[in-house]
């Protein structure tokens, strides 16, 4: 029988668990994935996954709409992708070079991704955004890039959320605009002046706490034009969006293509690998720059990402995804409306968001996530979500009688 958290408590395995790395750990936890930083009693540890539902240390079961953050697109421990994970494992992974899988993976990402004319490998998002920037500024010999204004590009001093440890030469050739603000972009184009090596920008914009923004077709116009008519990269960071909004890539929809295109999360259903894509014109720089890793060219994640893009290619799963995340969607609506409650819902519908009116200290976003948490729904109050293909109608109406409660909670903030 599953069993939910009570109200404000974590499990006595999570405590056992968060004391003794309390004490070798600095902080406990570090990042997006310390527990400190979600609502109350949401577990730091977790024991186990499949599908769409993922337990803690402490045996509860939750209907997971955070996929591991992103990388979980096609459901966690899919079949046919841990079939091509332990098959290639059988025959090794960390090798002194990379495997026959990354010329196989190469030529599928080139075939599938209209843009591409190569792709290289790396692990996280930030090596892949980081490579692109490198690659870019190789390509052009020029040293400023333009990013959006709380756009978020990983975790390195170049682009962390956080200035702790962070120098302002490490920042020195940014200049910052506003997403979809073609005025504010073409600003950032003149500070660069002749010195703009590449526009990186997010294939929409999913700052935490506030609400997603679509890009319109005419920001990402002008920034392809601005790029054309510089000599610079246009360079689209997928991290988070890769194979969840099309599988041509995000922006294809609005006929515009990148230069440079850095891929992560999903692309490997789990398996830690990253990916950037690029045209011809960077090909030669690509092979200047000097970036690398030991795990780099690991064969297994290789192999799952083979698996995964076969599968999301095949079987529209950026379609199922938009299915299932507009009944989520529809169903929350429905729900806020019963209860009287003004909430605001944007974003794609494979990486939904849901912010409270009226709650800038997110006391109820808070509220609502710990009681559906209660009631085996894992949901974020602040950061987008994700669908996985493995989110069925029975998965989504189960969810949404966790949220039912959450709502109820909400409600009950507001009447003290």
């Amino acid at each position: 029988m599953t069993k939910h958290a009570m109200p404000g408590e974590v499990g006595n395995a999570d405590a056992r668990l968060r004391a003794r790395a309390s004490r070798v750990v600095p902080g406990g936890m570090w990042g997006h994935l310390n527990a400190a930083r979600l609502p109350e009693g949401y577990p730091q540890f977790f024991a186990s996954a499949e599908g769409c539902r993922i337990r803690d240390v402490d045996g509860r079961e939750y209907i997971d709409f955070m996929c591991s953050w992103g990388p979980v697109l096609l459901g966690h421990r899919h079949p046919e992708v841990q079939a091509a994970a332990e098959a290639q494992a059988a025959l090794g992974d960390c090798l002194n070079g990379p495997g026959e899988v990354m010329v196989n993976l190469a030529e599928d990402f080139v075939a599938m991704v209209p843009h591409a004319d190569w792709a290289m490998f790396q692990k996280n998002g930030g090596d892949a955004t980081t490579c692109c920037v490198t690659i870019a500024r190789s390509g052009t010999g020029r040293r400023k890039v333009l990013v959006a204004r709380g756009s978020y590009h990983g975790a390195l001093p170049w682009c962390s959320p956080s200035v702790a440890g962070v120098t302002s030469e490490d920042r020195a050739h940014l200049v910052h605009f506003d997403y979809n603000d073609v005025a504010s972009l073409n600003a950032a184009v003149d500070a660069a002046g002749k010195d703009l090596a590449a526009i990186l920008v997010t294939a929409f914009r999913h700052d935490m706490g506030r609400d997603l923004e679509l890009p319109t077709k005419e920001f990402a116009s002008a920034a392809r034009s601005a790029c054309d008519a510089a000599g610079a990269a246009l360079i689209l960071d997928e991290v988070r969006t890769g194979l969840r909004l099309d599988v041509s890539g995000s922006w294809d929809s609005l006929g515009v293509r990148p230069d440079l295109c850095a891929w992560s999360k999903a692309i490997a259903n789990g398996y830690a690998l990253a990916a950037v894509t690029g045209n011809d014109r960077y090909r030669e720089a690509a092979t200047k720059v000097f970036v690398t890793g030991s795990f780099w060219c690991g064969t297994v994640a290789m192999a799952a990402a083979r698996a995964t893009l076969r599968i999301a290619r095949d079987t529209d799963v950026p379609g199922h995804l938009r299915a299932m995340g507009l009944r989520l969607r529809e169903g929350l609506a429905s729900l806020a409306n019963e209860n009287g409650i003004a909430i605001r819902q944007s974003g794609p519908p494979q990486m939904p968001l849901m912010l409270f009116d009226g709650d800038a200290d997110v006391a109820m976003g808070r509220a609502f996530c710990s009681a559906a948490l209660r009631h085996g729904a894992f949901f974020h109050p602040q950061h987008n979500m994700f669908l996985s293909a493995a989110h069925r109608e029975a998965d989504i109406d189960a969810a949404l009688e966790a949220a039912s409660h959450g709502f109820k909670a909400v409600r009950a903030l507001g009447a003290r």
